[in-house]
């Protein structure tokens, strides 16, 4: 059966939900990689892996959700609970762009006292100052605002839009079934809202990203039933850009647990590059992962190196702390055996940086 699945999977054709979990569960490792392999040439002929030079700023920690999953989150009064002053921000940005960034990744808590007005009257502030794209905002934050103002989805991202913002990030949809979500986010957007949201800021042509959190309490169908979510969406809307899938961090959470393992991520994310025929980008997760399984990914099905992550807090917050400067990421890049390049939000490439690398001295 693995044997029909992956000459369907080699001839192009789209698989259904079941021979997705037959791979995901039965498929060697090495197959999988093998075939992932195959279907990245196929999108991207080019050995060219793609990054983006940006910084996460977390506005806030302030969060009323309670996530067990969530290490970084604070309730409203808490001692270490936080807001950004505007010259905070400010100057992230600036020591973003002195290193050549070109993107602000924005996401933070649900905080009750900031509302849409706030970040309106932000975004005005940031893009008045400075040439960058603001990828910003999740599908639960953009939800809550709705929720919060009495505004449509529409409306807000309208709003939103007109204010500065270029694009939203795949952030809160851990996994797209509501049994998981009510396990490890029981006061978070339900999965039909977060695909609602994406659906409504695609069709007023702002484009998006798709996450995946996984190796908490899903089932390897429901990791499939994720894929297949983002799918459908996609054949209606066109409007994700790229797909991250990264392991869950349990370290200080109220979840806790294990860990998926390096050979767990490279299975899912090899089984996400096979299934999802029709989002262009699989990109790597190497702040939870680290660079060297990163590299590994690339011969898995992904051709993007994510950012550089000039900042982030979220996942430090659970323990995890990977670092790379953008030198490194060209390095890691190169050592792999592909050709970076920088891009925007939108995968235009900027900048390509050609020329060999000497390998680690050992």
């Amino acid at each position: 059966m693995i044997d029909i699945i992956v000459s369907k999977a080699l001839e192009g054709e789209r698989l259904t939900p079941e021979e997705g979990e037959r791979l995901l569960v039965e498929a060697d490792l090495l197959t999988l990689g093998w075939l992932a392999d195959r279907v990245r040439r196929r999108l991207h002929p080019k050995p060219r892996v793609t990054f983006v030079v940006d910084r996460n700023i977390n506005y806030t920690n302030v969060c009323i959700t309670g996530c067990r999953f969530c290490a970084f989150y604070r309730p409203p009064g808490h001692p270490e609970a936080y807001v950004l002053s505007r010259q905070e921000i400010f100057a992230k940005i600036e020591e973003t762009m002195a290193l050549g960034g070109t993107q602000i990744l924005m996401q933070g808590g649900l905080h009750p006292k900031l509302d849409l007005a706030y970040f309106e009257d932000l975004f005005r502030a940031i893009k008045e100052r400075y040439p960058v794209q603001l990828h910003s905002l999740s599908p639960v934050e953009i939800d809550y605002l709705a929720r919060t103002s009495g505004f449509s989805l529409e409306t807000v991202i309208r709003r939103l839009a007109d204010a500065g913002l270029d694009s939203l990030p795949g952030g809160g949809a851990e996994i797209l079934v509501d049994r998981v979500r009510r396990q490890i986010s029981p006061s978070k957007t339900s999965a039909g809202r977060w695909l609602e949201v994406m659906a409504a800021a695609h069709r007023a042509g702002l484009k998006s990203t798709a996450t995946m959190m996984f190796g908490s309490v899903e089932s390897p169908a429901e990791r499939i039933a994720h894929l297949e979510a983002v799918r459908r969406l996609q054949d209606e809307t066109g409007g994700f850009t790229a797909f991250i899938p990264w392991s869950f961090q349990p370290g200080n959470t109220a979840l806790g647990g294990e860990a998926a393992s390096s050979m767990d991520y490279l299975r899912t994310l090899a089984v996400a590059r096979i299934y999802l025929d029709n989002v262009p980008n699989l990109q790597v997760s190497w702040v939870t992962q680290g660079v060297k399984v990163a590299q590994t990914a690339l011969s898995f099905g992904a051709n993007d190196f994510g950012s550089t992550m000039l900042e982030e807090n979220v996942v430090r917050a659970a323990g995890v702390s990977f670092r790379t400067s953008m030198e490194e990421l060209i390095r890691a890049v190169k050592e792999a055996g592909f050709q970076p390049a920088q891009r925007d939000n939108l995968y235009h490439i900027l900048k390509e940086f050609r020329g060999s690398t000497t390998p680690p001295a050992k």
